[in-house]
């Protein structure tokens, strides 16, 4: 396996790292401070994947009470307090991450971070897990020129990477990181243990991955498809689905 010159770009929330323990967590500290019932760890999770402010909009609707909007950017800036403090309590890398990236990295791939969480907030957590020398670049919302799913962000974090769009992959678990592959045209990977309201066979990745353990062989698959004559990494209708 020889991947020299490929980038594999990975979202971080719902892709490399279940956060949702923790933001639901934090989210219930937001909600016992206004008087409302916390909400189920495995009820609540559907809610995450949004930002911040989307998840206490959601998570005050689930908890049947309505946010009066001036009050968001201060329950906002609680949550992310409480966050910070508790980033990685139980957070944890999805099963098989490790093995992965480790079998990417020897191969000669170059890996980095494109998400739509804080830049600082995704080193604290990365650091925390021990996972943040993997990257090459951790590149968060506020440090992009637009947010996912503008192909902007995608291509920084490629750049600051030391990368070239027509020899790099996306791997992520939503319709935002579909989305910004294809406004790149890079090729996507898609796994099924993250945040989305959509089915994950349902969005539209070149490869959909049951495991990490199937990552490497995906990524392979793809890097074959690629064609740096042409300057682009198009997701091809050619390219089967894997169900």
């Amino acid at each position: 396996m020889n991947l020299h010159g490929v980038t594999i770009a990975f979202d971080l929330d719902g892709t490399l790292v279940d956060t949702a323990p923790d933001l639901i967590g934090s989210l219930n500290v937001v909600l016992g401070e206004c008087g409302l019932q916390p909400l189920p760890t495995e009820a609540a999770r559907s809610l995450v994947g949004r930002g911040a402010k989307a998840l206490i909009v959601r998570g005050f609707e689930a908890a049947g009470a309505a946010l009066h909007p001036e009050r968001a950017p201060e329950l906002v800036a609680r949550f992310i307090e409480i966050y910070r403090s508790r980033i990685a309590g139980e957070s944890r890398p999805f099963e098989g991450l490790e093995a992965a990236l480790d079998l990417l990295s020897d191969a000669g791939a170059t890996l980095c971070v494109c998400t739509n969480k804080p830049t600082d907030l995704s080193v604290l957590l990365l650091a925390a897990l021990h996972l943040q020398g993997r990257f090459a670049a951790i590149v968060g919302a506020d440090s992009a020129p637009k947010p996912k799913p503008d192909a902007s962000h995608l291509l920084m974090a490629i750049a600051q990477s030391g990368g070239d769009p027509a020899r790099a992959i996306m791997v992520g678990d939503s319709e935002t990181d579909v989305l910004t592959a294809r406004a790149a045209r890079v090729p996507v990977i898609v796994v099924p243990f993250g945040y989305t309201d959509i089915p994950p066979e349902a969005l539209g990745a070149d490869i959909l991955i049951q495991h990490f353990e199937e990552l490497p062989a995906a990524v392979i698959r793809l890097t074959a498809a690629l064609n740096p004559a042409k300057g682009s990494a198009i997701g091809s209708p050619s390219l089967d689905q894997d169900a």
